[in-house]
């Protein structure tokens, strides 16, 4: 049996129009999730991957049910989230990115204290279960300061140790390194990995490919509530296999120099970083002999400082996949 089954799920909201002096403000139904199906394993550490808005919140909150689905079905360990929440909610934990859900005049251990007596774990078992937390999240030395001192990765850190509280077989992990400093990332990245080891089904949602790459047995992209992908990582970076990355850097880049190098023919995608001093454009092409002087040619007048050519990453799968994805829906609405 999959810990987690869901089929064509969709959720719908009425976004609501600004009202004016003369007219009254009105709702407009749209579509969060839109018929999405998939399953994770027992144990498997699963990744859901997307652009802002695209569903994926909103997808973990079903499954947390802490949202009902408008139509399709969602199981947890075999128990559907819209008719059986309650014993959905004794067998997950759910942990968000961000500083809210702790008390900050508290102290770590006292945090979970509160929280195991909200899950009805009290006396010996309580204690030996917030020892084992505070060990696994690496808090044991600083289990009696206040939250408030903390670092915002030892917030996480004590997030994921109340997400465990019940010792749940299903952990919801919502974007739980946004804003980490990169120590405190890994270390994250490596309790989910350790949970996952031990038996521990995660799903994951993160805008940080390498920590998908690294983590993740089989990821899912969702685009503008639609499931666009669901394969391993090697699988989607394979998917792009016959593609070369050019990296460029430049000073001075226009519009019209990042429009020309959209129209190059041999240019599959483009994704720009701009810096400060400098800009970073990320080329994806067919064809690296074919494109390079064309597109040499085109920034010609912007500054170029340094060009690399790299294989394909997860990355740059998922941008191919989204980009495809969003050029689809264009041509279908035209």
């Amino acid at each position: 049996m999959a810990a987690v089954e869901v089929e064509n799920l969709t959720r719908s909201y009425t976004a609501a129009r600004s009202a004016s002096l003369f007219t009254k403000a009105r709702g407009e139904a749209r579509q969060a999730v839109k018929g999405i199906s998939f399953d994770i394993g027992e144990g498997e550490l699963f990744g859901l991957l997307g652009p802002n808005g695209a569903g994926k919140s909103t997808t973990i909150k079903i499954l947390a049910t802490l949202l009902l689905p408008t139509s399709g079905r969602a199981r947890v360990l075999g128990h559907d989230v819209a008719t059986e929440p309650t014993a959905v909610r004794r067998r997950i934990g759910y942990v968000a990115g961000g500083d809210r859900g702790l008390y900050e005049r508290l102290s770590a251990r006292d945090n979970l204290r509160y929280f195991a007596e909200l899950h009805g774990i009290t006396g010996p078992r309580q204690r030996r279960r917030i020892a084992e937390l505070l060990e696994l999240v690496d808090l044991t030395d600083r289990s009696d300061d206040k939250v408030e001192g903390f670092s915002r990765g030892m917030r996480q850190r004590l997030h994921i140790a109340r997400g465990m509280l019940n010792e749940p077989r299903v952990l919801f992990l919502d974007e739980p390194t946004i804003g980490l400093d990169p120590q405190a990332a890994r270390d994250l990245r490596a309790t989910a990995a350790a949970l996952s080891a031990q038996g521990t089904t995660v799903l994951l949602t993160t805008h940080y490919m390498h920590e998908a790459d690294e983590l993740c047995a089989r990821i899912g992209v969702i685009v503008e509530g639609r499931l666009v992908a669901l394969d391993t990582p090697a699988a989607l970076k394979k998917g792009v296999s016959d593609r070369t990355v050019i990296t460029v850097e430049v000073r001075d880049l226009t519009d019209r120099h990042e429009a020309e190098v959209r129209a190059l023919g041999e240019v599959l995608s483009l994704a720009v970083t701009r810096g400060p001093a400098t800009q970073v454009l990320e080329v994806q092409c067919a064809d690296t002999g074919d494109a390079m002087p064309g597109l040499l040619g085109v920034l010609g007048s912007a500054a170029v400082s340094r060009v690399d050519t790299r294989e394909p990453s997860l990355e740059d799968a998922y941008v191919a996949l989204v980009s495809r994805s969003r050029a689809a829906r264009a041509e279908a609405d035209r």
